[in-house]
């Protein structure tokens, strides 16, 4: 997911305490309203990236202990100081949102890796942080289920993206696989893109089944929130691996089937555990 409004994030759901939700919608309309900046819209990319600088400058006040010019920024200023949130998840969403401008390939698996701990780590940490889970274990395996669900949005989205004149599939994986971009272009979902497809999948699912367990680990609503989240994610890349991996010509969604599914699921999951315990 790109950041890409957070399909596949909590957003201050009901879920939530009552008490978080306003923390978390400040954070998502701060994001969303940079990954807009970068995304949406006819601005030129000088534009672009001079809003998005105009942001870094409001965090910088923030930091400076000055009062930011912008109501969007003065409300997340309040729920930095609330919970002492750390600034540089923030910055690292604008760098991730200012490179989404500048930047519409990738060569490797690597460089994709590296743009997903700035563009989905940071929301996973600041979830965390508000809960005040800071243990070096529940950090990595929330670092695995955001890059995860980054990927599982870029694999939802390779049309999309194209439209847009960006391509995430890393160039070396085409280039292996013999698949040029013209088949993109062409909708064309023949071939060997389902064995891509799959590669790709399955590099998504190993993200996310390896941070799956801060699901269980997490007590309460967040726990609860925090696996409807997960399964949602496995939902998707079944629906990838069921269609053989044509999202060229279908972009793969949950229905409502899929969320009676992934409700029952998520509230049986730890009791499923304490059985295998007993």
């Amino acid at each position: 997911m790109s950041v890409g409004h957070y399909e596949n994030f909590p957003v201050g759901s009901i879920l939530l305490p009552r008490r978080m939700r306003r923390a978390v919608h400040a954070i998502y309309h701060f994001a969303r309203y940079a990954d807009d900046i970068a995304d949406e819209g006819d601005a030129q990319p000088a534009q672009r990236l001079a809003a998005l600088q105009a942001l870094r400058d409001e965090l910088g006040r923030i930091e400076a202990g000055q009062a930011p010019h912008t109501a969007l920024m003065q409300r997340l200023a309040g729920v930095i100081a609330e919970y002492t949130l750390p600034l540089a998840p923030f910055y690292d969403l604008l760098s991730a949102f200012s490179q989404d401008v500048e930047k519409t390939r990738y060569q490797n698996f690597a460089e994709l890796v590296d743009y997903c701990r700035r563009s989905a780590n940071p929301v996973g940490r600041l979830m965390l942080h508000l809960y005040g889970e800071h243990d070096p274990r529940s950090v990595a395996m929330s670092d695995g289920i955001c890059t995860a669900l980054q990927l599982i949005n870029f694999w939802q989205d390779v049309a999309v993206d194209w439209d847009k004149g960006r391509v995430y599939i890393p160039q070396e994986d085409l280039a292996r696989f013999r698949v040029a971009e013209a088949q993109i272009a062409a909708r064309d979902a023949g071939g060997v893109w389902p064995m891509l497809m799959d590669k790709e999948v399955k590099r998504a699912l190993a993200m996310l089944e390896a941070g799956s367990p801060l699901a269980l680990k997490l007590k309460g609503r967040l726990g609860l929130e925090l696996r409807m989240i997960v399964l949602g994610g496995e939902r998707i890349l079944k629906k990838i691996h069921d269609a053989r991996g044509d999202v060229l010509t279908q972009r793969p969604v949950l229905v409502w089937k899929d969320w009676l599914y992934i409700i029952w699921k998520a509230f049986s999951a730890p009791y499923s555990k304490k059985r295998r315990r007993a």
